[in-house]
């Protein structure tokens, strides 16, 4: 891809996502009020969120692998279960993914 073509796609991807922003800020109060909305809204928003994090600790590329990412992974839900501050969540990730990488898990 050429430096002009990219250049043109994230001055297009800018665009639409500001029109979208703009969009947003356009809807009627009354319309984003109605609980139907909101817990659509909610629900896209975890299933987003779930699939990056899926994505990330899941792939390398375009291959799936089970490397010290998923047990890191468990065990931040489990912290995130038992309602951990989120620092301690990450701690406990990283420490998880560090030791089983030092123990030969790549």
């Amino acid at each position: 891809m050429s430096p002009a073509a990219t250049w043109f796609a994230v001055i297009a991807a800018s665009a639409v996502v500001f029109a979208l922003k703009l969009v947003g800020h356009l809807v009627p109060d009354h319309w984003l009020a109605k609980p139907r909305v909101a817990r659509t809204a909610a629900l896209v928003t975890v299933a987003l969120l779930s699939a990056l994090v899926a994505v990330q600790a899941a792939t390398i590329g375009r291959h799936l692998v089970a490397d010290a990412r998923l047990p890191a992974l468990a065990v931040a839900a489990v912290a995130l279960m038992l309602r951990a501050p989120f620092i301690v969540v990450v701690v406990l990730a990283a420490g998880t993914a560090a030791l089983l990488r030092a123990l030969g898990m790549s």
